[in-house]
């Protein structure tokens, strides 16, 4: 994978996976969001989206580090809670880094319970995390990266609330919208709650 300053580790299991050259969206974003800037991404659907955020959180986070969640990934449904996780072992077979996924056919309590045992990366369900952040009181300041995936169908199902009010419970973060579209919703929630957020558009 041609990034600059890639982690060692993990470019060694994305070329085990076939990875081996970056896409326009992943040079394009790779040192924005490595120096921690908020960003809406906006690309095609089937475009390497997931991936992407998964190559960017490793890099980021690079080995477990005490107790706390330090990357909160939110995704659409059940479904997707399963690929992200399954991308994350995959490109994270060479670091220690710990992820769960949590969505809202899943054992909350179960859940909880190995996150506050120690998380590095959670991805879940709008629904299914703000239950369980809402209930269990979990520290949010030390979540580094706020990463919300398919965002525009996130929002027009409505979850632009959650979303927002999770966001406003991290005190410090860095916050990265991943879309298919830049919809007005997208827009709107981004002007509220990032820091001169970057756009970046991808072509087909």
């Amino acid at each position: 994978m041609n990034l600059k300053k890639i982690n060692p580790n993990l470019q060694k299991a994305l070329i085990e996976n076939g990875l081996t050259e970056a896409n326009e969206m992943q040079q394009e974003t790779f040192s924005t969001i490595k120096s921690g800037a908020d960003a809406v991404i906006q690309s095609p659907g089937g475009s390497g989206k997931s991936t992407t955020i998964a190559i960017n959180v490793i890099q980021r986070l690079e080995k477990a580090v005490g107790e706390s969640t330090r990357a909160l990934v939110i995704v659409l449904d059940k479904e997707k809670v399963l690929e992200m996780v399954e991308i994350f072992q995959k490109f994270g077979q060479y670091t220690d880094l710990r992820v769960i996924g949590c969505h809202d056919k899943g054992d909350i309590d179960y859940d909880k319970n190995v996150i506050s045992a120690g998380m590095d990366i959670i991805v879940g369900t709008p629904t299914r995390i703000n239950a369980m952040f809402s209930s269990a009181g979990f520290n949010m300041n030390t979540i580094k990266m706020f990463v919300t995936d398919d965002a525009d169908e996130i929002f027009r199902l409505r979850h632009d609330a959650i979303v927002q009010r999770l966001s406003m419970s991290v005190e410090k973060t860095q916050r990265l919208f991943f879309c298919s579209q830049i919809t007005e919703r997208v827009e709107v929630l981004a002007d509220k709650i990032m820091i001169e957020p970057l756009f970046f558009e991808m072509g087909e």
